[in-house]
């Protein structure tokens, strides 16, 4: 499986009320990396063809992030199955290496035409292997 980094530095928009980065923005940032991994390998022909779309986060809150801090997520495809496909993100304090946030997203392959979900074929699965 091919790994993916992405490098992220904490701002004042990421901070809730407890002055530490919201939930929710972990799973944006889980979003983000997973885009960005299926952009760095996936042939423009391809990105063209096909759409991902969300089915489920499974996410452990391991730590707190604060302002001004740099995090390293890294992402990888864990497999893929009929139109699913299981990602793993973990968020590292890049300093301590210290892993804030462990999350598992399942995911479905779309048709970017149709909207409709599509077999995991060669051409995907393919990208992420090693």
């Amino acid at each position: 499986m091919k790994t993916f980094e992405h490098i992220i530095t904490v701002t004042p928009d990421d901070i809730d009320e407890l002055n530490h980065v919201n939930n929710v923005v972990y799973v944006q940032w889980a979003q983000e990396v997973a885009k960005a991994h299926w952009e760095s390998l996936a042939p423009r022909e391809v990105q063209k063809k096909y759409i991902w779309m969300v089915l489920r986060h499974e996410v452990d809150y391991k730590g707190q992030a604060v302002e001004g801090e740099v995090l390293i997520a890294k992402t990888w495809v864990a497999w893929s199955e009929g139109v699913k496909s299981e990602r793993h993100v973990e968020i590292r304090n890049q300093k301590t290496e210290k892993i804030l946030v462990a999350a598992k997203t399942l995911w479905c392959l779309l048709d970017a035409n149709t909207k409709r979900p599509r077999r995991i074929e060669r051409d995907i699965t393919s990208i992420f292997q090693v």
